[in-house]
């Protein structure tokens, strides 16, 4: 679990949403994002989707973000698959 939370911090330095997601896991690290707060949306943001990011849980979930998550949305969040 500390390595995830490690390479978690290290892909979300340096962004904004990366700042967001930190404030947040300080004040309950088991909390999740609200879709809005993620800045979620049903569609992909070019080549980039949910299905493609290391925080998607197949089938239909986020580790970061609550509810229900399309693999062909996206988000704020989004951290490509190494």
């Amino acid at each position: 679990m500390d390595q995830l939370r490690r390479k978690l911090i290290r892909t979300l330095l340096g962004t904004a949403s990366g700042t967001l997601l930190l404030r947040r896991s300080r004040a309950n690290a088991t909390e999740k994002m609200t879709l809005q707060e993620a800045g979620y949306q049903d569609t992909p943001s070019g080549i980039y989707s949910c299905g493609m990011c290391t925080f998607f849980e197949a089938p239909k979930s986020c580790k970061v973000v609550a509810g229900d998550i399309s693999r062909d949305g996206w988000c704020k969040v989004f951290a490509a698959v190494d």
